[in-house]
């Protein structure tokens, strides 16, 4: 992986644990005030999934597992 590519999946990386932390609040509040939309929920608690899921990947491949 070049620097311009390292550089560009930690900036990725950065936004999407951003966008998880703001999904986090979103379900927290939706579901919290007792009124929240169960399907809107559940397309948020989806979205935050799959941002983990990219997250893992992000830092898999910018800190690859090395067996010594």
């Amino acid at each position: 992986m070049s620097e311009e590519e390292a550089r560009a999946a930690q900036e990725e990386l950065v936004r999407l644990r951003e966008e998880h932390r703001d999904l986090d609040a979103a379900i927290a509040a939706l579901a919290g005030n007792g009124i929240g939309d169960q399907i809107q929920i559940q397309r948020l608690k989806k979205r935050k999934l799959q941002l983990k899921d990219r997250i893992h990947y992000l830092e898999d491949v910018l800190l690859p597992d090395i067996i010594a």
